[in-house]
């Protein structure tokens, strides 16, 4: 449990199931005060609920992170209210997976504007205050796939490569007391496969997902890379199944 002074505000996005709310949970019991920002109320209301029950410090927020204005907004409120922002999860994300010959533009456009745009405008409503404060850590749950692409993954494998550079380069970029890390998942589990709609790729997902690892072994990695000393910036953690080649 941490004291007083090593509690941190954090804000979690894609609270709602999997990684996200794995990971609220898991720094909330780990002492922190935790926001919780999807675009499901209902699932958010419910774990808030448990989390207070059992004592935990946190709140929720509806958020979509496509949106720039509301993500910069939710971001703005937690400043307000609590007088800083000590790190954000930026979880939210979507998997529709599909061969590219299947030609799915329009799930590979929310791909984009999900888990790249989302990224960005994570990144564009708390920098600032980062910077204000001197202090700040952004922690990207990336994936597996920014470091290999497995058939029908060339568009997900494309955006998380992309927030694998975007990270990267908020880190190379970043004045002293910001910290950056990188969690890539391996196959975890989580509700990203009911997007696929390709029936290709949902069958190929079957076999791949069978020795899937529960979303609090994510969890466990973030709470690892924000828990070290200031002068510590863990920059990337791979976790995958020991199963998975």
């Amino acid at each position: 449990m941490n004291t007083p002074d090593s509690r941190k505000i954090v804000l979690v996005t894609g609270a709602s199931s999997g990684i996200g709310a794995a990971t609220a949970e898991r720094l909330a019991s780990d002492g922190h005060h935790v926001v919780l920002a999807a675009r499901r109320t209902d699932r958010l209301d419910a774990l808030t609920a448990r989390l207070t029950t059992s004592g935990a410090s946190v709140e929720s927020v509806q958020l979509d992170v496509v949106d720039h204005d509301a993500h910069r907004a939710v971001v703005d409120a937690i400043v307000t209210e609590h007088g800083r922002l000590d790190v954000l999860v930026a979880n939210a994300g979507v998997m529709p997976l599909s061969r590219l010959d299947a030609g799915l533009v329009d799930e590979w456009r929310r791909m984009v504007d999900v888990n790249v745009m989302g990224l960005l405008n994570g990144i564009a409503a708390s920098l600032p205050h980062f910077t204000r404060q001197g202090s700040g850590h952004l922690v990207t749950i990336a994936s597996i796939g920014a470091h290999e692409v497995p058939p029908t993954s060339a568009v997900y494998s494309g955006t998380k490569f992309a927030a694998w550079a975007i990270t990267e380069g908020l880190r190379v970029e970043s004045p002293a007391g910001i910290r950056v890390s990188t969690i890539s998942p391996g196959v975890t589990e989580s509700e990203l496969a009911d997007s696929i709609s390709d029936p290709v790729a949902r069958e190929a997902m079957v076999a791949y997902r069978a020795h899937a690892i529960p979303a609090s072994s994510i969890a466990g990695a973030v709470a690892f890379s924000i828990d070290q000393p200031g002068d510590v910036d863990v920059n990337e953690i791979i976790v995958r199944p020991a199963a998975q080649r």
